[in-house]
């Protein structure tokens, strides 16, 4: 685990000041990770710990002080005496040297310095008994594990379960904290996995930053579906934190503030309420073409995680979905998805689209991610293991529902299907003769199907660029994902925070690639969209342009910053910005350059 990145510290981890009302409280911390998801966030902090139970911050007013440090005092007694009958029932099983185990904890549960920190905090700081145990058993906590003594090392977790016993007694521990909220937070974890993401209320759950994770991880794209402004791979944060307040999560900046100053709250404030403002600017325009200023129409389509998103898709003006990921179906059940489970979740999109064109694309996950049934064994690099297609191809068990679910739903609109990781000749036609058989089944079953299909591929690995024209002559439309394409070309794992830096769609390396692919589909006379995360940046977006793309898909969050981008520039204009990338040599020189002609001619599309 990494040490977070601290950008600003007003005073050492754990020390405290007084407020304006003589109460302990936090100094500032700013803590800086990688920005996957925009927006900025404000509110109280919900903090789990590996267990996923909740460590919840109060100060009581003067006239509770007594009757909470009783509580307190009831919740010792209880956890208390369960542990003198674990001890007893322990040792009469197991022997007195396992008994003895949960003797140790009686001695900590009941060390005087302990009680007298705890009577400290609650009569003097008028914290919740609560907040106390959290705070000081945490601290405890990280202290053991930072000895160079094994033994006493392994002691923290003795410590963490007397304090988890605590806070149940206390009423503060749900064993479902993200199930059972009732107001705006802010959720503070180690990770949280793609599902837990998409379970996400997004009513009460505000923003989110996590200790470990990527910008290209499915938990970054799930929360860009579900606009969570959202920070992740700050590195260890939690167990200095556990008294976090109020805190602010900047998801433009990747940036996470824990008890900000009133200065930096109000700056925030007004920062949220620009961006407030120029969302509304920009919705005046939602239902205009993107069309260049000389021009040149583009489709600008959504990438969807969720059925609900088609709202907003066609609010903010899109031409169609471009890519629907089918993935939540397996990662928000423990089940798996039926064909009507499929069909269900296609038909709603493809109805509400209203004869727009919708891009379906089959399962990308890996065995790894699966949410169900049996799990392949360990890989040791599931990102070059058994995934995508080859996993479909593999567990046609799995594969065949989805595929008769996309052929039945695409009657009922202009639907296309999309194979993932597509990356040898045999790939394709495997995939391609198993929708032919499933088409032939649901002919015989005398269900109504779409016949003439059309089928594309992603193009995300080097070996599929290199020989593009051969798949140029087996499918209907390409669709470069950078996402991946970046991923295999740096050789990156991109939802690995150790090696961010060097994720970089615009890498001149990537850039290449992107250009053969599209110079290739131009000469085939096949139709190619670029639909990975790089084509939600504007300036990056323009850049693509003058590439030669005049498809993009990008999520329903971007829609109105890449159209206000692309209105505001000629194809001419975006031409010379790709012949000047050409010659630079980094991804940075890129990147500076784009933002810098992005704030030449749209300077309110570059915050500040």
């Amino acid at each position: 685990m990494t040490s977070p990145r601290l950008l600003f510290e007003g005073g050492r981890f754990g020390d405290t000041h007084q407020d304006g009302n003589g109460h302990a409280s936090t100094a500032m911390l700013e803590l800086q990770g990688i920005p996957v998801s925009p927006g900025v966030a404000i509110a109280s902090a919900l903090v789990l710990d590996p267990d996923g139970y909740r460590i919840p911050r109060c100060i009581v007013p003067a006239a509770d002080v007594e009757g909470e440090f009783a509580r307190l005092h009831a919740a010792v007694d209880v956890v208390s005496q369960r542990l003198e009958q674990s001890r007893l029932d322990t040792t009469a099983t197991a022997g007195s040297q396992t008994g003895d185990i949960f003797a140790a904890q009686l001695q900590m549960l009941h060390d005087p310095r302990l009680h007298s920190e705890l009577q400290k905090r609650i009569r003097e700081d008028h914290q919740s008994a609560a907040f106390a145990v959290s705070a000081v058993l945490h601290n405890y906590a990280t202290a053991l594990q930072k000895l160079e003594n094994p033994f006493l090392a392994d002691r923290a977790q003795d410590v963490l379960d007397i304090e988890r016993q605590l806070l149940m007694q206390l009423g503060a521990v749900t064993q479902q904290p993200l199930m059972e909220l009732t107001e705006p937070v802010i959720v503070l974890s180690r990770m949280l996995t793609p599902s837990e993401t998409a379970s996400l209320n997004r009513e009460f759950v505000k923003g989110f930053c996590t200790e470990i994770g990527g910008p290209g991880g499915h938990t970054a794209i799930v929360a860009k579906g579900l606009e969570i402004p959202a920070v992740v791979g700050i590195g260890e944060f939690l167990p200095v934190i556990a008294g976090a307040g109020c805190v602010i999560v900047d998801g433009d900046r990747g940036r996470l503030i824990i008890d900000p100053t009133d200065e930096v709250l109000e700056s925030y404030r007004q920062r949220a309420e620009d961006r407030r403002t120029l969302a509304l600017r920009l919705a005046e325009q939602s239902q205009l073409p993107a069309e260049t200023s000389d021009g040149v129409r583009i489709s600008l389509n959504a990438n969807i995680e969720f059925p609900h998103e088609t709202g907003s898709c066609l609010q903010r003006g899109a031409d169609g979905i471009g890519l629907y990921r089918t993935e939540f179906l397996y990662l928000s059940s423990e089940e798996e998805p039926t064909e009507e489970d499929h069909y269900a979740a296609y038909a709603e999109v493809i109805s509400q689209m209203g004869g727009r064109p919708v891009v379906i694309r089959t399962l990308d996950l890996g065995a790894d991610k699966m949410g169900h049934g049996k799990r392949a064994h360990a890989e040791n690099n599931p990102f070059l293991g058994l995934r995508s297609i080859r996993l479909s191809l593999r567990n046609l068990d799995l594969f065949r529902p989805q595929l008769r679910a996309v052929l039945r739903a695409a009657v009922l609109g202009d639907v296309r299907v999309m194979f993932p990781l597509v990356t040898t000749i045999g790939e394709l036609r495997q995939a391609r003769m198993l929708l032919n058989v499933v088409a032939e089944d649901l002919k015989e079953s005398g269900v109504p199907y779409r016949s003439d299909l059309p089928v594309g591929m992603m193009v995300e690995v080097p070996a599929a660029v290199i020989t593009l024209e051969r798949f140029a002559a087996e499918v209907d439309f390409f669709s470069i994902g950078t996402n991946d394409l970046a991923q295999y070309t740096l050789a990156v794992d991109r939802s690995n925070e150790s090696v961010a830096d060097l994720y970089q769609s615009s890498d001149p390396a990537v850039l290449r690639l992107i250009q053969a692919s599209i110079d290739i589909a131009g000469d085939t006379q096949t139709p190619i969209s670029v639909c990975g995360e790089m084509s939600s940046n504007p300036a990056r977006a323009l850049l693509l342009l003058g590439m030669g793309v005049r498809n993009l898909s990008v999520p329903p969050s971007a829609l109105p910053r890449v159209k206000k981008a692309i209105r505001s520039v000629s194809i001419t204009q975006c031409q010379g910005f790709a012949e000047r990338v050409a010659k630079l040599e980094s991804a940075r020189d890129v990147d500076l350059y784009l933002m810098d002609r992005l704030a030449d001619l749209v300077p309110e599309l570059v915050m500040q």
